[in-house]
């Protein structure tokens, strides 16, 4: 059986579109309801959906007054703030388009992003300028007194022109820009019901920066979407989340996977409303699942995507185990240009005409969707069960060769994960002596810990091609600032000594 699933079409976008008229309708309906509350050096500043309304339209009025127009590619360079989002809405209300990106990056790094894209102007907060950009140069401070300005009239139009810009992570080479319609934010409507299980009553409060693409579609524009409340609580400290969680009475949580596993390492009093956890932008263990439902009677809702597509496959609050197609979406498996058999590993593909899939990578001026034969074939791999559930396998460079069978990483890890004491495994290859290569498992573990328990693991669970040789404890995996794994510099955690 084909390893294709198609829950397709979806409801279709609205002709006359916007994407910051469509994320702030709430504020024609419940204008007094608290649309943000945003920790800033530990104090809440609230702001309601009229505030908010108002805040980001009086900046649309000042940018085009500064000579901000349709098309105009504009750079934020903006920290943690409310300043972020109302930026970001009030660019996409004049239909230009706003490209976030990390305060964590040098100038070095920013300017290669430029060298992409070439923007008209910035955007940055006071501290974050950039030296030798030639272009027009907007700070907070000036966009704050923009906010009391007549608010300027969102632009409609067609669903599909350009609406933002976002970066890849990098963590496979060089970042890429990836050019989003306006449509993109109505194509997340299909996580609503696929993976939050959203409703305008919920506290949706998110752990990330608000330039990562998770923080601004889940943690923002989603809730803000339907007429929930958004709370960023601006720390990962786990202390402090619990905390907030607590006070804000946050109904959903969200964060990496690496956030969940700090807070299980500190003791907290139930968040009293909480219904359930989000994870994305790295593998959930299993073992972190587990015990977060053990400790908080409430599921963790896992799903993967990627900066092109956001997310399409997720698992829910009733069926938090496994990851399924979001309704709406038609997903296949691929070996090479021929679908793959259902239970084969091959490449996750999304189809072209998928709402939620980016305009294009933007290259040399151009604009460039790479499809075969009218699919997106992700970096990613994985497999399709018989109920039409998803598993993932790894990106298609950590597919690993032994004694010539490709074995996926990610098999290996949620085996080895289900080890008592075992907190984080990464799997991969390892060279033991030129052009030896052998299968090697670092693993981040309790204190006593004796790794025979892992041997006894994989020899009883995987086959012996599929069992790590080398086993080997590190205090730490490394990871990129949004916590994913950096497998490609796993194999320089290997101490042939030990």
């Amino acid at each position: 059986m084909d390893a294709l699933f198609d829950l397709s079409p979806a409801p279709p976008c609205p002709q006359n579109f916007n994407l910051a008229a469509y994320v702030l309708a709430a504020a024609n309906n419940t204008p007094g309801k608290v649309a943000l509350t945003v920790y800033e050096a530990g104090v809440a500043r609230k702001y309601s959906y009229a505030q908010l309304a108002r805040a980001v339209f009086g900046v649309a009025t000042g940018l085009r007054r500064a000579g901000i127009a349709a098309g105009d590619r504009v750079l934020l360079r903006i920290g943690n703030t409310v300043d972020f989002p109302v930026c970001f809405l009030a660019l996409a209300a004049l239909d230009a388009v706003a490209m976030p990106c990390s305060i964590a990056l040098t100038d070095r790094e920013v300017q290669v992003l430029l060298g992409k894209t070439q923007p008209k102007a910035m955007i940055c907060d006071p501290s974050h300028g950039l030296a030798g950009f030639d272009g027009l140069t907007l700070q907070t401070p000036q966009l704050q007194a923009f906010q009391n300005l007549p608010p300027a009239r969102p632009i409609l139009g067609d669903p599909n022109r350009p609406g933002y810009i976002i970066f890849t992570s990098g963590t496979s080479g060089q970042p890429r820009a990836v050019l989003h319609a306006h449509r993109a934010v109505w194509a997340r409507r299909m996580m609503w019901t696929g993976w939050y299980e959203l409703t305008p009553q919920d506290v949706m409060m998110h752990a990330g920066a608000f330039n990562w693409t998770y923080t601004l579609g889940t943690g923002l524009m989603d809730p803000w979407a339907i007429g929930a409340s958004a709370v960023i609580p601006n720390t990962q400290e786990p202390a402090e989340l619990w905390q907030i969680m607590q006070a804000e009475e946050a109904t959903i949580f969200a964060a990496a996977p690496g956030i969940y596993r700090r807070l299980l390492q500190q003791s907290f009093v139930q968040p009293p409303l909480l219904r359930h956890g989000l994870s994305a932008g790295d593998v959930l263990p299993r073992s972190v699942r587990q015990s977060w439902q053990d400790r908080t009677q409430t599921p963790i809702c896992e799903a993967f995507g990627m900066t092109e597509c956001s997310t399409f496959l997720s698992a829910t609050p009733s069926a938090p185990e496994h990851l399924a197609v979001q309704p709406g979406r038609k997903i296949a498996i691929f070996d090479g240009d021929d679908l793959a058999e259902r239970g084969q590993i091959g490449t996750i593909s999304v189809d072209g005409r998928d709402p939620g899939l980016m305009l294009g990578y933007i290259e040399d001026a151009t604009i460039n969707l790479p499809l075969k034969n009218g699919w997106y074939h992700t970096a990613d791999q994985g497999q399709m069960y018989a109920d039409g559930r998803i598993g993932f396998a790894g990106r298609s460079g950590d597919i690993l060769n032994a004694g010539g069978y490709r074995v996926a990483p990610r098999e290996i890890e949620q085996v080895l994960e289900a080890c008592p004491g075992v907190q984080e495994v990464g799997v991969t290859e390892v060279e033991v002596r030129p052009d030896v290569f052998v299968i090697a498992a670092f693993v981040v573990v309790e204190d006593p810990f004796d790794l025979a328990q892992i041997d006894a693991l994989a020899a009883r669970d995987l086959a012996r091609y599929k069992q790590p040789r080398i086993v080997q404890k590190v205090p730490a995996l490394p990871r990129n600032p949004n916590g994913k794994l950096i497998r490609a510099a796993l194999p320089q955690l290997w101490n042939s000594e030990l």
